[in-house]
Parts: structure tokens; sequence; C-alpha cells
């Protein structure tokens, strides 16, 4: 959310920044809205005063023993109250009116984000790693999967529904592996783990910036009045919402959680394997920091190259792309994606995405600091994923399969899977 006033006054830069991020808005009217609203206030704010002096009135003329004017004043009153009712009843129309309109405002974005209509306007802003060609005919990671008994997709999809999956055995240690690398890595950055409520009120998502736009990818829980986050990101930044917080150091937060995504508008994209999946396990970390931009933009470079740090260690191929207005969401000021090289789709995949938010979502939670001449500001809040899995085990399965089936356990993981260097051919038959 931005201010009304500086919308009033940056309102072209406002519409432009809807425009390119393919959103509807007309500014026209929410400041038409805003106008409107203003004068109401204003107008039931006079009568209110009014009927506060004619009460005072009636006292004083009791007192006096002037009982017919008094009586007289009383009716007045009365009728006074009747049209604060219905003014009152506008203003509250037009508050509720105003304030929809105000959470379909998009966040501006920076300077150097790129212009652009999907994510194929993307811009490389570096690629690490080379690209292995192989001298065999390489599995994707679904053979891989049957080859070692990594997961059961169709008994997924048997008891969960399209886009499931179970996990199992060296699947399973894999995928907690990988997280566990992931806590690890941030952790020696400063950031505090946490496990979070992944259960959440309407109001924790629409103050975090997901709701009214990202509706339709969150699961409701109808008679709990409540829904399944996509991403603990929600859970973290409210745990301060309404606070005042101290960022004279930069608050540091990381939760390992189950997320979950309808995926709606995704029908026939990515049907086979663990790319596109309902439910899965994130890593997510989350920084707020006093609202200074060159402070704010030095952390977002810095939880960007901590993912970057874990994919060098699990020794896969990436690159990082400047994510352009029209793949942004509503809430994002600027924003980078990680994308890492997987064999089977010949193409590098999203696995990562970092974003600076600026206040906006600081602004819709009320989480505040008080700067050094002790005045309240909103502060900075920036998010990155520190680890997705399934996702994750695409491109460590596929990069990292070997000629006779086998695969090579990273260096960084052996710790956390009984100190192995690979996992062996040697299927499971049923």
């Amino acid at each position: 959310m931005l201010d009304i006033n500086w919308i009033r006054e940056h309102a072209n830069e406002v519409e432009e920044a809807a425009r390119l991020k393919n959103m509807s808005l007309s500014v026209k009217e929410l400041i038409d809205t805003d106008d409107r609203r203003r004068e109401l206030i204003t107008k039931v704010e006079k009568l209110r005063g009014q009927r506060n002096k004619g009460s005072q009135k009636v006292g004083q003329l009791m007192k006096e023993g002037r009982k017919e004017e008094a009586e007289k004043l009383r009716v007045e009153i009365r009728e006074l109250g009747g049209s604060i009712e219905q003014w009152d009843k506008e203003l509250s129309e037009t508050e509720k009116e105003y304030e929809r309109q105000m959470l379909f405002v998009p966040n501006i974005f920076s300077k150097d984000t790129p212009i652009g209509k999907s994510d194929e306007d993307n811009v490389l802003v570096r690629q690490v790693g080379e690209v292995t060609e192989r001298d065999f005919v390489i599995k994707d990671h679904i053979q891989l999967g049957e080859l070692h008994d990594l997961f059961d997709v169709p008994r997924g999809v048997k008891v969960g529904g399209s886009r499931s999956y179970y996990l199992k055995g060296d699947g399973v240690l894999l995928h907690r592996a990988v997280q566990q690398l992931a806590l690890d890595i941030v952790m020696k950055h400063g950031f505090i783990p946490m496990d979070v409520p992944i259960m959440v009120r309407e109001e924790a998502l629409i103050n975090t910036g997901f709701f009214p736009t990202g509706r339709d990818q969150t699961y409701a829980l109808e008679e709990e009045d409540k829904f399944l986050v996509g991403t603990s990101e929600v859970p973290l930044i409210s745990y301060y919402a309404g606070e005042v917080v101290d960022v004279t150091e930069p608050i540091r937060l990381a939760a390992v959680s189950t997320s979950f995504r309808s995926e709606v508008g995704s029908a026939g994209r990515d049907v086979r394997g663990l790319y596109r999946v309902h439910q899965f396990a994130k890593v997510e970390m989350v920084v707020l920091t006093e609202a200074n931009d060159e402070v704010s933009e030095k952390v977002h470079q810095e939880i960007t190259s901590y993912a970057e740090q874990l994919l060098e260690a699990l020794e896969l191929p990436y690159r990082v792309m400047a994510v352009c207005t029209g793949d942004m969401s509503q809430k994002t000021y600027k924003q980078y994606d990680i994308e890492t090289w997987m064999p089977s789709r010949q193409a590098y995949g999203e696995t990562h995405s970092s974003s600076n938010l600026h206040d906006f979502q600081a602004r819709r939670s009320n989480i505040r600091y008080r700067d050094q001449d002790g005045q309240l500001k909103y502060v900075h809040t920036l998010n990155n994923t520190a680890a997705a899995s399934p996702r994750i085990l695409i491109p460590l399965l596929e990069n990292h399969q070997l000629e006779d089936g086998s695969i090579y356990i990273p260096k960084a993981l052996r710790p956390y899977m009984g100190g192995r260097d690979t996992i062996a051919c040697t299927a499971v038959q049923e």
C-alpha cells in the first residue's frame, strides 16, 4: 500500500506502474473516492460538533429554567442525530470503497527494473557454472526417481489428486538435506530460524499483499475462515504486524515450512513430474530494515547471494534474472529470479525468487520503527527463497546423474546423507 498523499502527488507514476504490471487501475477514480471520503468526514465531524454544542446548550437552558426552549432544542438535536446517522452510513460505505480501491494500488518499481510484458522479457544479470554436455542419453528426474524409488507420483495422484506425489527413501533424505543445508547457510548470516503457522487469517494475506490479487492461488478453509499459505513470508512478516520494532540492525528471520498453491491458470503446464505441485516445502528468508533505499538495496543483494551460495554448494549451474515489470506481482518494488539448469527441459527453471518491497507490506501490516529523530516510519521488507523442494530435486538429480544411472551427491550434502558420495543404481523391484 502506498500513502494516499504520495499517490495524489505521483498519480501518473502510479498509473504507469499499474499499466506496466498488467493491472487495471484508475487513479482518478481512487482520488475521487478519497475526495468524497474527506468531504464526508468533514461534514460528519461538523454535525457532531453542532450536536455536542446543542446538548451542552440544553443543559444550560434547563439549569436556567427555560424548559420550553430546551425541549425545542432537543427536537432539533434529534433531527440532527438522524442526519448524522444518514451521513455516517454514507461515510462508512465510502470508506469501505476507498479501502477496497487502495488494496489494488500496485507498488512502484525500481528505476533499474526492466520494462517488459512477461518472463520472456526478464534480463540476464549473471550466469554461473557450465552446462555439462553428456555423452550418454540422460534420464529425466521422473525416470531417475523411478529407478531409485525416490518418489511415487501415480500413487500421489491416486490419493491427493493432480500435482500430488509421495517422496520415499533417499528422496525424502535429499529433500530434507537440501532444506537443512539452506537453513545452515542463512543461519551463518544471522537469520533466526522459526517454525511458523501455515494456516492464517485473511488479514495476514491482505496485509502482506497476497490478497486480493492472489486470492485464486490460495487454498481456503471455509469453515475455519482461514487460508493455507503459499510461503512462510506471510507469517514471518505478520509476526510483527501492528508493532514498533528496532531495526538498528536489520531483523533477519528464516522459516522452514510446508506451503500450498492452487496453481490456478497453469492447467496443462508442467503436469509431469515435480516442477509444479500443490504442496511443497520452503526455507524462506525475510528481512526488515530501516526505510533507507541504500540499506534495503544492499540487503537485497545479500539475500540473493545467499541463495546463490546454496546452488554453488549443490554444484549446479544457474543464472540470475532481473524480473521485468510485467512479470512482477503487485507488491514488488524490485525482484530477481534465480533459475537453475534442468537438463530434461533443456532450459533454466526458476528455483528462487528474491524481492525488495520497500514499505509496501509494512504500511499494510503497520510495522514501524523510530528513526534517529524519534519519528515513526514504516520499515522496508525483503524476502527470498533459500530453498524450495521438491522442485530443487529436479536439477539436483538430473545434473548429477552418472552414466550407469547412479546419482552423484555433492560434497556439501554428504554430511546430511550419511557420508555417502552417490545414490547407487540399485533399482527397487515391486
